[in-house]
């Protein structure tokens, strides 16, 4: 990413909804400059009919990184109607593959009897395409799914990674496969810089030992960014960056990779490196949700001596560490700059594997041992449902074979071992079906971590997961559900639920006070039965302090006692979908909530009193918000005086399909005085006014399907820290006047400081 400079300071490019746009200085893989404007040349260029450009190469040399590079250009990016990004991977599914395409095509989903292929073909017929296909193993895997792509006169392109050669030259594609090359000494020693100094300039004193260690990194770009994590590390002493480059000098080129990994493992402080194997168990170029990731982690208890009041931030900060270290990868960045989705490199994710498989174990010691007397630490075996040696779990022979057990002499011995494993479940579990998995789960009864989202469990679940006291982290999609199935689950820290029928809260969530976050997928109540509302009225102890994130898709609030908030006094996270007319202030004493950063609030359109003027003194905000997200088919414009006395809200996404039936969204006489970031979405606007106070500090402003919106107000030629406009799916005419806005800045400040993206779809 190229340095610009504003207002005589240099700044980065403004990092966007996510890193497919831009990636920060940190993520930068540099030496790819004049690959990728060859290959952004095929793709804008040449003929009319579809075309297939094929990149290969070894493992470590930047296929994925390169290909990223050129999908996220402004011009490929403005060039065509639908980009669509896709891993495939050694086992892939036709059907789920195909499915992805769809869903990145037309932003939904495809149901389960429809042909995939036909309907995906239909989708995209008539429009200029670019699908990338990243690692491709086999030339099964193309003819599978190339024939799923139209082949009109449109321009349309697909870009294929792979590092099988013979799979490269299979494609058809009017060019030869483009041959990714190593890295020069003097494009290395560049990287290597850029992530180890940061931008500044090596000391002299360390310059030949650095030139030394990129000579030997051998041109890999991957052997480079993570031996940069290594010496970054270390003391500023050029002996001991000569011992780096001694030791990748006696390194056999295509051991490499593995080797420095190896390296940068070992030089992991403790803490971090289950964490790092942890990310194995995820399946191959698997998009991991970060706010997942970290609550996985906290129930594993890998940072719990590091901050047991605050692991949320203790989490982050270890995948900082792991992230500056380029052994784990930033996939997606939220419109923030904060990281929502991260992967790890395949090369990186079969060190993992092999050292999960090398050890059976990721974590000897916990705090409990009821069988110390036989077993001095307990063994932690870990597997995820797509592994092969899952199928066996259910198998005495093959957990006799692989757990040691000790006699009463505390001699290691095999065959005499009592169930006591821990299994880890996640991501996905298309496998299972729920009355296979029950039995095995009552075995399991240290399981820590149970993702069970993708299988309906049967009823007999709650009796299954009874015994499993261990849990700290319980995701399961049941048909029915009540607290006081979970309450005795003292140490659950996360619990989400997806149900079909109406959940209803009881007095016994107030037991489960180690609770921190907690999201219900389903309509979900405040409905009491009259003794249990007195009991918690005249109780001043049901409250879950820890509790930091509450989420809900749909809430009935109707009789509701107002103080019931007041009972998370720690809240940091809201987000509700409230159905009904509220009978008061969802927060009647704002300054209660101080510690709540994100709201986001799904409004019903019952017209009883969203025609009412009355109705906005039902939003009295905490004062101390940060993200505020509002969705409503209708809402008035006298909301906005409310949200403007928000003195810190940094970000603000609005998806109103009316504004009390104006066409003209009128904020000139608003002023927003910390917001970075605005998100619109939906809003059936044909005008949009705004002064040059209305958004002093705005950076990024992202529209979505505001189709009736004609023209991006001029006032924001004016607004000297914009640094983004996203369009998506808009009028012609919000695109051109979007471009304006850039060329009338760009003359008056002399440089680009403004990036315009816009897509059709």
């Amino acid at each position: 990413m190229k340095e610009v400079e504003t207002c005589g300071k240099r700044t980065e490019a403004p990092a966007g909804t996510s890193t497919k746009y831009f990636p920060s200085i940190d993520e930068e893989v540099v030496g790819f400059e004049k690959d990728a404007e060859s290959i952004i040349q095929q793709l804008t260029g040449g003929t009319k009919g579809l075309d297939v450009i094929s990149i290969f190469g070894m493992p470590g040399l930047g296929k994925t990184t390169l290909a990223r590079k050129v999908y996220n250009n402004h011009s490929i990016v403005n060039h065509f109607d639908v980009k669509i990004w896709c891993a495939v991977s050694q086992a892939y599914n036709r059907r789920m593959l195909l499915s992805e395409i769809f869903k990145q095509a037309t932003r939904s989903e495809i149901d389960e009897d429809d042909d995939i292929a036909d309907k995906l073909r239909k989708s995209l017929m008539g429009k200029r395409y670019l699908i990338v296909l990243d690692d491709i193993w086999e030339i099964d895997a193309w003819d599978n799914l190339g024939l799923c792509f139209p082949r009109g006169e449109d321009g349309s392109r697909v870009m294929v990674t792979t590092r099988i050669e013979e799979v490269a030259k299979h494609l058809q594609h009017r060019g030869d496969p483009y041959s990714l090359r190593f890295l020069t000494l003097e494009v290395s020693w560049e990287l290597l810089q850029k992530k180890v100094f940061q931008g500044e300039s090596c000391p002299p004193d360390l310059l030949e030992a650095g030139l030394q260690v990129a000579q030997h990194c051998k041109g890999l770009p991957l052997v480079i960014v993570l031996t940069a994590g290594i010496i970054a590390k270390m003391e500023r002493e050029a002996s001991l960056w000569f011992e780096v480059a001694k030791d990748l000098s006696s390194q056999i080129l295509g051991e490499q990779s593995m080797k420095v990994i190896q390296s940068s493992y070992e030089h992991l402080e403790h803490h971090l490196k289950p964490c790092l194997l942890y990310m194995g168990l995820f399946p191959e170029d698997c998009k991991i949700p970060v706010s997942d990731l970290l609550k996985l982690w906290m129930a594993e208890e890998f940072v719990l001596n590091i901050d047991k009041e605050n692991m949320e931030e203790a989490s982050r900060i270890c995948l900082n560490d792991l992230l500056n270290r380029s052994l784990v990868m930033v996939s997606e960045r939220r419109i923030n700059g904060d990281v929502e989705y991260c992967t790890i490199h395949d090369v990186v994710r079969e060190f993992c594997c092999r050292k999960l498989r090398e050890e059976t174990f990721m974590q000897l010691t916990v705090p409990y041992n009821p069988y110390k007397h036989l077993y001095p630490k307990e063994l932690r075996f870990c597997t995820y449902i797509h592994d092969d040696h899952v199928n066996q779990l259910d198998h005495s022979e093959y957990l006799m074979d692989k757990i040691p057990s000790f006699d009463s002499k505390g001699k290691k011995c095999y065959g005499q071992c009592p169930r006591f494993l821990e299994f880890i479940a996640h991501p996905k579990f298309n496998t299972w079906k729920g009355s296979v998995l029950l039995p095995l789960l009552v075995e399991l009864r240290l399981v820590r971590a149970l993702n069970l989202l993708d299988v309906q469990l049967p009823r007999s679940w709650a009796g299954a997961v009874h015994s499993l006291v261990r849990l700290r982290y319980l995701a399961i999609f049941v048909e029915e559900f009540e607290f006081k199935w979970v309450s005795h689950l003292d140490q659950l820290q996360t619990l989400e639920v997806s149900s079909t029928k109406k959940l209803r809260t009881s007095p016994a969530i107030w037991k489960m006070t180690k609770l921190r976050h907690v999201n219900i997928r389903s309509q979900f109540s405040f409905i009491w039965e009259n003794n249990d509302r007195e009991i918690l009225e005249e109780s001043s102890e049901a409250k879950l302090e820890n509790l930091k994130t509450f989420r809900t898709c749909r809430i009935c609030m109707d009789g509701m006692n107002p103080r019931f908030w007041w009972r998370f006094p720690n809240l940091e996270e809201l987000s509700l979908s409230i159905a009904g007319v509220p009978s008061h202030s969802l927060f009647p004493i704002p300054e209660v909530h101080t510690r709540l950063q994100s709201l986001e609030l799904y409004l019903s359109d019952d017209e009883r009193y969203l025609v009412s003027v009355e109705w906005t003194s039902y939003f009295v905000f905490p004062s101390n918000l940060r993200y505020l997200y509002l969705h409503s088919d209708f809402l008035l414009e006298e909301l906005f005086h409310i949200i403007a006395r928000l003195r810190n809200l940094e970000s603000l996404k609005l998806d109103i399909i009316d504004l009390s039936g104006q066409v003209c969204w009128d904020v000139s006489y608003v002023e927003f005085h910390a917001l970075k970031y605005l998100t619109l979405e939906f809003m059936y606007i044909k005008e949009w006014k705004v002064s040059e106070a209305s958004f002093p500090v705005l950076e990024k402003l992202v529209i979505r399907h505001c189709n009736r919106l004609g023209e991006i107000p001029p006032s924001f030629v004016d607004v000297p820290t914009l640094q983004l406009i996203e369009l998506i799916g808009c009028r012609d005419s919000l695109g051109v006047s979007a471009m304006n806005l850039k060329r009338e800045i760009e003359e008056t400040t002399g440089c680009e400081c403004l990036q315009v993206l816009i897509s059709k779809y």
